[in-house]
């Protein structure tokens, strides 16, 4: 059983006959207070935040961070660091191990955009020779970091001889500049703040002692760890640059799990009711389509204005609900909902409605849900 937070009416959108559904709305005045809390919560040094753009895929989104004087970005995909890089970014690091012909559209990109600089993680030799021999034949010289296994077992090299090896190996790479360690511990996502920050202190324990007896002899190597989950432990750190992203726009996931962040929800779904078809269960148009499916169906979605419902199935575009006050439920009945994980829900959709004052008064486009813009 699931219930909605009647606490407040501030998602209600006054001309939401105007959004069509499903669709993804978002609210500016959350987004800017996101963006702000993000840059307070490191003492304003924008020189230790990285966001990560997976999240929001946004050009519009891009440049509200971008005038915040955030310019330092993560991208998962060669579209996402191409929008960042259109919207004037000035560094870029491309946090996905290159491979076949994302290799020839990464010195592209470099190639179109000279005012960034681009950076990419490395975890093998054989990657970090190839990439090194296709920046000789294209006179690059590529950024790049080791990408270090914290134990989430995704990707990078765990610490040991092969890391090792990795790095003194780096010297006979003369068109790879070693820029420092990458290190993604999504997996640590214990909801007590204490327990997961020890949890992640322990994980970063020995790379952290690399890091440090590296840094006496090569000054300008960083060290750019977590994603938003570990963003407070991290930045207790100074010497850490965080990669928070699902903070700009929150989902309800990471809200009840990290009570000690204070985002707000900038992007809620809306969706009708579509069909009453039988005593108690009523028919909306939010389907795997339009709402991430990949966790349990009782966990994908929280409605902010119906209580005592369940999430019974979803087809391709139907969702099937569960509701006690069935009798006062119309067709046409308009809810407002926040994704449990919002990342793979905003992939969904090619455009967002943006809601000031409780009004739609513009569309943004979602730019980097494709593979491919230009490159």
């Amino acid at each position: 059983m699931t219930t909605g937070n009647l606490a407040s009416n501030w998602y209600v959108i006054d001309n939401v006959e105007e959004v069509d559904s499903p669709s993804l709305a978002l609210y500016k005045e959350h987004l800017l207070f996101n963006i702000q809390k993000m840059k307070e919560m490191v003492g304003n040094d924008i020189s230790r935040l990285m966001p990560h753009v997976k999240t929001n895929k946004m050009p519009k989104v891009m440049a509200q961070m971008i005038t915040a004087g955030i310019t330092s970005f993560k991208a998962s995909t060669i579209a996402e660091a191409e929008m960042a890089a259109q919207e004037g970014a000035k560094a870029i690091l491309l946090a996905h191990q290159l491979v076949g012909p994302k290799i020839a559209r990464f010195t592209s990109l470099i190639g179109h955009f000279p005012d960034t600089v681009f950076s990419t993680i490395i975890d093998n030799v054989a990657s970090a020779k190839h990439l090194n021999d296709i920046a000789l034949l294209n006179n690059l010289h590529i950024g790049v970091y080791i990408d270090i296994n914290n134990g989430m077992d995704r990707s990078g090299i765990e610490l040991g001889s092969g890391l090792e090896h990795l790095i003194s190996e780096m010297i006979n790479f003369k068109n790879l500049k070693f820029c420092g360690f990458h290190v993604y511990d999504g997996h640590l996502r214990e909801s007590d703040f204490q327990k997961r920050k020890e949890q992640i202190e322990k994980g970063l324990q020995d790379i952290n002692t690399l890091y440090v007896q590296l840094k006496k002899d090569h000054p300008n190597l960083q060290l750019i760890c977590g994603g938003t989950p570990s963003f407070t432990a991290h930045l207790l750190e100074e010497s850490r640059i965080c990669s928070p992203g699902t903070c700009v726009l929150w989902d309800w996931g990471y809200g009840d799990k990290m009570g000690e962040q204070e985002f707000k929800y900038a992007a809620i779904l809306v969706t009708r009711v579509i069909s009453k078809p039988t005593k108690g269960i009523v028919t909306v148009d939010l389907g795997h389509k339009g709402l991430a499916a990949e966790n349990p169906i009782q966990h994908r979605v929280r409605f902010l204005n119906l209580s005592d419902y369940d999430l019974l199935s979803q087809s391709e575009e139907h969702g099937v609900l569960r509701v006690r006050d069935w009798e006062s439920i119309e067709v046409g009945d308009v809810f407002y909902g926040v994704p449990y994980h919002i990342c793979p829900t905003i992939n969904l959709y090619d455009e967002v409605s943006v809601i000031e004052d409780r009004k739609k008064v513009a569309t943004w486009q979602i730019t980097a849900r494709k593979r491919k813009i230009n490159i």
